[in-house]
């Protein structure tokens, strides 16, 4: 009998991590965007905490404030992440 209850139980656990990896693989397809800088700086990240996409406006280049951008993209990226950690809870 105990046999049979460890088999039932390893069963479980496989069906459990293959719903676990098909559950990851999905997420990795969903996306969420954080901005920053009133939209100066866009981030897409997916549900896999990758960060997939950066967008910057032009306009925030041309005034050549390095340290600015550096800020605002870490900001949005921050924000894509965030997003991407509620939408996978």
């Amino acid at each position: 009998m105990m046999k049979n209850q460890l088999a039932g139980l390893m069963k479980q656990a496989q069906a459990m991590q293959a719903q676990m990896a098909k559950l990851q693989e999905e997420a990795a397809t969903k996306t969420v965007t954080g901005t920053a800088g009133g939209g100066v700086v866009t981030v897409t990240a997916n549900g896999a905490m990758e960060i997939v996409n950066i967008l910057i406006d032009p306009d925030a280049v041309k005034n050549g404030d390095a340290e600015m951008l550096q800020d605002v993209v870490l900001a949005a990226s921050n924000d894509a992440l965030k997003k991407a950690r509620q939408m996978m809870a």
